[in-house]
């Protein structure tokens, strides 16, 4: 039985999204940043803005002249929306791939948790450079896909050891740091320099946790396809695997993603 099927995972429920990766997004949207460190007063575009996490956390944190945010699902747009001044930033639906805007338009583009989400990463890195001013600012952060970093990588093998399909990202290779690496060489930029991120989370109890990953577009279908037993049967291997603080019941877990940065060349 296939296990994996590649391209499926859409993303359309904002608040969904917003409990299932948000909190984990801004967690490693923090520690990039922290990283990146990047001056004030440059236009940014977000690449995959999704519902508007880590846009809103460029605004706060980075003091921009002005953000463009671009993603495929308008309904994440419109999530996004709700959390961003309107003024804050501008959003329309777009393609990583083909990203409208001219070329040597923008001083920094970012890509978060999204070139595993890319066909083509190649392309979607080749337009980012194509939209640099030269000296412009591209990078990247994505979840470790192939070594575990995916903050739900062990409840998503445990479905697939049951030969459960899960959904997988087209390019999961892309978040290796020597992918990124060649991919941002491959580009003609300059400066290319890369890093890992460690992050944790804590849910309140296993009910937090379960009721989050029923919500995620990945596993949650899947999950909702087991007949109850099933279900019951699941959750409950699942609990008996997740590190449960005896003391509260919490659980507390990390994830992995890995960063990268480099500039359009100053005489492009």
């Amino acid at each position: 039985m296939t296990t994996t099927t590649r391209g499926q995972i859409r993303f359309d429920d904002g608040a969904r999204y917003e409990r299932y990766m948000g909190i984990w997004s801004r967690l490693a949207g923090d520690r990039f940043l922290d990283w990146l460190a990047p001056p004030p007063g440059l236009d940014w575009l977000d690449v995959g803005c999704g519902n508007g996490a880590f846009t809103q956390a460029l605004i706060a944190r980075c003091a921009p002249a002005r953000v463009y945010g671009i993603d495929p699902s308008a309904a994440q747009l419109a999530h996004a929306r709700t959390r961003l001044d309107v003024d804050a930033a501008h959003l329309l639906v777009g393609d990583a791939m083909a990203l409208p805007f001219p070329a040597a338009s923008v001083d920094a583009l970012v890509m978060p948790l999204v070139i595993f989400f890319v066909p083509e990463p190649a392309r979607g890195v080749a337009e980012m450079a194509r939209v640099g001013r030269p000296g412009a600012l591209v990078s990247a952060y994505a979840w470790d896909m192939p070594g575990g970093g995916f903050p739900y990588h062990a409840l998503q093998a445990r479905l697939r050891a049951q030969g459960v399909a899960v959904p997988a990202p087209p390019s999961p290779e892309a978040s290796r740091l020597d992918v990124l690496q060649a991919l941002w060489a491959g580009a003609g930029l300059c400066e290319v320099r890369t890093h890992s991120i460690e992050v944790r989370r804590t849910f309140a109890d296993f009910d937090d946790y379960w009721q989050t990953v029923l919500g995620a577009p990945s596993v949650g279908p899947q999950l909702a396809r087991l007949r109850p037993d099933e279900a019951a049967q699941f959750a409950a291997e699942v609990r008996a695997e997740l590190p449960l603080d005896p003391a509260n019941g919490t659980i507390t877990l990390g994830a992995r993603a890995h960063a990268v940065a480099g500039r359009v060349p100053a005489g492009a």
